[in-house]
């Protein structure tokens, strides 16, 4: 959810230092025949065998080369193509919002042999004795006519594509505003990833940082400096398959068990396509989502289907257009998505806790990214747990984890944050329930929980600039009660994240409402695994669904 700029960003010179930020930041083409690049994509995000796969590439180099392998438990290249005739393209100023347009430059089709997986495409270019490399990533699943394995991998692409910088702009900052640091409510899917989402070095820090702060230290984003000093994206930590959906994928196929890999765009088009599946499983940040996309996985829910949700900050409803070559989010300013006060004011994409969307996320998942937000990045609960604290520890999915009440899971490994979900609850002899005030409803079982807060702490350290400030909390004060004050603001500070378990109608749903939770997996906290274990070997088997 993080707006994008220091504080608030109010005045003109907060203003400034976020341009400033924007600047040193930019990634994309250099529009120099001099500058040595090259950068590619393909028109579709996922791909299934006997598919056709383009590569739109743009290079300065009179010759360019790639490499393509199945990013898993082991890399082994499969397709390499090298002395391809190298063409620099014009790139429109507005890429980032209307695509760059480059055409084709080489096309091969997906052999029936190549296992379901993120591939990684890795682009070459040389001059003399330099060389760049740049990637791009594509998703493929298992063929239609084939038998489907009992999982699948769902991508959090809309989230992606809304951190994706390349170009100028995304859902949080532009080259495209009046002033020139105003976001994009309309983004392109035809253009590369930034650098970062699909291949990180070996150490590359995650969001939030491996031990809290000292008392009396200055506020530091390990992973904000070392995007400086590399040349990769800030949003690197936020959004992409390298930071989230790889992990876990990776750490799936180590444990044995056999998943296909699909985009959220593919739910978005295909609303059935859930049903070959006996789990379906979103880990990492999975901000942003269509209407259709939702209405794919409530009808999977309500007709059998298991959900294992592993991931935080279901925020944003979207709107997918010009056939899937763009996505629309208006966010802070939904006021002025021109779908406000028509007959498809509910398709307004704002956020789905508040009016004229108000459909909050608990009746997907079973939490609100508005009750819940930020844990462990910055000053915002900068010196908390880590964590979540056990209250349910009879319930199946913490067997054999060790656990019991008031233990505190995943601490060590850092799983909690940086943006989580909850819900309103209430306590009863040591045990939250929910409300129900918020679009829960009582079957939704609360396993464990922690703190969050929309308002970072200021500890008056000279010198220190906050990068969440209250900008978020006066947003949810404005969308939940109507007006900014001191009181609405105070009401907006504390949220929480939880872990929840719900059995909703034929189906079934275990929601663990944090972005980090595959840093369990990446630093191999036994009881985060065998949790993990749990649900998906619950979840896997099969169950009769009606069609």
């Amino acid at each position: 959810m993080t707006q994008d700029h220091p504080g608030t960003a109010t005045t003109p010179r907060t203003r400034a230092k976020a341009r400033h930020i924007l600047d040193n930041y930019y990634i994309g083409p250099a529009r120099d025949d001099a500058v040595l690049e090259i950068w590619g994509y393909t028109p579709e995000m996922s791909y299934a065998p006997g598919d056709c796969v383009a590569l739109h590439v743009s290079t300065t180099a009179d010759e360019w080369e790639f490499e393509i392998g199945r990013d898993g438990l082991d890399y082994v290249p499969l397709l390499t193509k090298s002395g391809l005739p190298g063409r620099h393209h014009p790139t429109p100023r507005d890429c980032s919002v209307k695509g760059c347009g480059w055409p084709e430059a080489y096309a091969f089709t997906i052999p029936d042999d190549w296992a379901p997986g993120g591939y990684l495409v890795t682009f070459r270019a040389r001059k003399g004795k330099d060389m760049v490399e740049e990637h791009h990533v594509i998703l493929i699943r298992s063929a239609t006519d084939a038998a489907p394995p009992p999982y699948v991998l769902v991508c959090a692409t809309g989230t992606w594509l809304a951190y994706n910088c390349w170009g100028g702009s995304n859902h949080y900052e532009g080259i495209t505003g009046p002033n020139g640091d105003a976001f994009s409510p309309i983004v392109s899917t035809q253009r590369p990833w930034t650098r970062g989402f699909c291949k990180l070095p070996e150490g590359a820090p995650r969001a939030l940082r491996e031990q809290p702060a000292k008392p009396g230290e200055m506020v530091r984003y390990p992973y904000m400096e070392w995007a400086y000093a590399y040349g990769y994206s800030k949003k690197y930590a936020s959004a992409g398959w390298a930071s989230y959906e790889r992990h876990f994928a990776r750490w799936a196929e180590a444990e044995g068990y056999d998943f296909d890999v699909i985009s959220q765009y593919d739910l978005h088009c295909d609303s059935d396509l859930l049903n070959r599946y006996s789990c379906a499983v979103f880990v990492g940040h999975d901000e942003y989502w269509s209407s259709e996309m939702r209405d794919a996985v409530d009808a999977y829910v309500e007709t059998g289907g298991h959900v294992a949700r592993f991931a935080g900050n279901f925020l944003w409803q979207t709107r997918i257009e010009d056939e899937g070559r763009t996505q629309v989010c208006y966010k802070y300013i939904a006021d002025q998505d021109p779908l406000v006060r028509t007959d498809q004011e509910h398709l307004v994409s704002g956020a789905f806790e508040v009016e004229p969307v108000n459909r909050p996320g608990a009746l997907t998942f079973g939490v609100n990214a508005l009750r819940g937000i930020y844990s462990g990045l910055g000053n915002c609960v900068g010196g908390g747990a880590g964590g979540f604290t056990i209250y349910r520890d009879s319930h199946w999915a913490f067997d054999d984890a060790g656990l019991g009440y008031g233990d505190v899971l995943g601490s060590g490994s850092r799983i909690f944050g940086y943006e989580v979900d909850g819900l309103d609850y209430h306590f009863e002899d040591g045990l939250p329930f929910p409300t129900c005030s918020d679009g829960a409803v009582p079957e939704i079982e609360i396993l464990a929980m922690g703190l969050a807060t929309n308002i970072e702490a200021d500890h008056g350290v000279w010198g220190e600039t906050l990068y969440i400030g209250a900008a978020d909390a006066a947003f949810k004060a404005q969308a939940l009660f109507g007006e900014v004050t001191p009181e609405t603001l105070d009401a907006c500070k504390r949220g929480n994240g939880m872990i929840v378990s719900w059995p909703r109608s034929k189906g079934e749903i275990f929601t663990a409402a944090t972005c980090e939770w595959v840093a369990g997996l990446i630093r191999q906290d036994t009881q985060v695994e065998q949790i993990t274990r749990n649900v998906l070997n619950r979840f896997g088997k099969s169950k009769e669904r009606s069609r």
